[in-house]
């Protein structure tokens, strides 16, 4: 499967262990399997005036999984993936034990939302609809240096245009 990642920077090998750890599923390399998610990555304005890049990879996903990697995978926004993401985010390793995650992005814009299901203060029905994403979105967290190594392979990085990022 062709996947993406939107940085500042050609990344032709990357490196799990250098990842915030307080992330939706962990310290680990992020892609998507949606171009247009990984160009929006590139282009928050945080990088504004830097390069904003497309990296491009084949992820071998048939393979990681014939060949017994611990692959978690999040078919929807449930109790289960609330409680992996609000452990995530607090910085409780529940992600060591995987060596990919894939499944929603919980949406950044109500990051207070994970606080407040923390302290109680709203319910677990209330916290998933406030975490969906609006639009179809996907994350795959690549944990392992091996599967990042043997089965995640570069194609190209390519400058995103503004004809990109309208899309």
């Amino acid at each position: 499967m062709k996947v993406f990642h939107g940085s500042t920077v050609s990344v032709a090998a990357p490196l799990v262990g250098i990842g915030r750890k307080n992330l939706d599923f962990g310290k680990g390399f992020y892609v998507t399997d949606l171009k247009e998610q990984a160009i929006s990555w590139a282009s928050r304005p945080l990088n504004a005036g830097r390069p904003q890049l497309l990296n491009v990879y084949e992820f071998d996903k048939a393979g990681v999984l014939n060949d017994g990697f611990r692959y978690k995978q999040f078919t929807a926004y449930d109790m289960e993936w609330l409680e992996f993401v609000v452990a995530s985010r607090k910085g409780l390793p529940v992600w060591q034990d995987f060596d990919v995650i894939e499944g929603g992005i919980a949406n950044d814009r109500v990051f207070n939302t994970i606080e407040l299901y923390s302290q109680g203060l709203i319910t677990q029905d209330t916290a998933l609809s406030r975490l969906q994403y609006e639009r179809p979105n996907n994350q795959i967290c690549l944990l392992s240096q091996a599967v990042v190594d043997g089965y995640l392979h570069f194609i190209e990085s390519s400058i995103i245009t503004p004809d990109d990022q309208s899309v």
